[in-house]
């Protein structure tokens, strides 16, 4: 079963379960998803709907954290609500060790050795940790600290 297959199962469950807030996040997603395939003209592959919906994340936390500072933390927790449910058809989260190795492996391959070698590093490890849910940042902040 295609993770579009497992999101539209998904949504028909919580409608038969009454489940809401659930159910109004994946009409979002599967929403995204048609725009997505209406816009490129072919029907998406499961890494397509992966990217799509790291993307979705990202925009969430996005939200989250400006109207925490905002000073509005029901809707922070709306957004971070949203994610939780989003999460769930995302591959499992990369490891703090596993971003370390990885940020490790590609300074040793490409002989970084200040921050004018960032773009390099960042480029390396995200390949070597491609397949897991790697959070750009954390690999950010990890190259930063091994190059500063």
């Amino acid at each position: 079963m295609s993770l579009k297959e497992k999101i539209t199962e998904d949504m028909k469950s919580a409608m038969r379960a009454k489940e809401k807030e659930e159910l109004s996040v994946l009409r979002m997603v599967k929403s995204s998803i048609t725009k997505q395939e209406k816009d490129g003209g072919e029907e998406l592959t499961d890494e397509d709907v992966i990217k799509l919906l790291k993307t979705l994340v990202k925009q969430r936390r996005d939200s989250a954290e400006q109207y925490s500072k905002g000073g509005r933390p029901e809707l922070a927790d709306a957004e971070l609500a949203e994610i939780d449910v989003i999460d769930n058809y995302l591959p499992a989260a990369a490891t703090p060790e596993e971003i370390k190795e990885a940020v490790e492996s590609a300074i040793a391959e490409s002989g970084a050795e200040s921050m004018k070698d960032m773009g390099k590093v960042m480029k390396l490890a995200l390949a070597g940790l491609e397949g897991k849910n790697a959070d750009g940042k954390a690999v950010s902040d990890e190259v930063r600290s091994k190059l500063a």
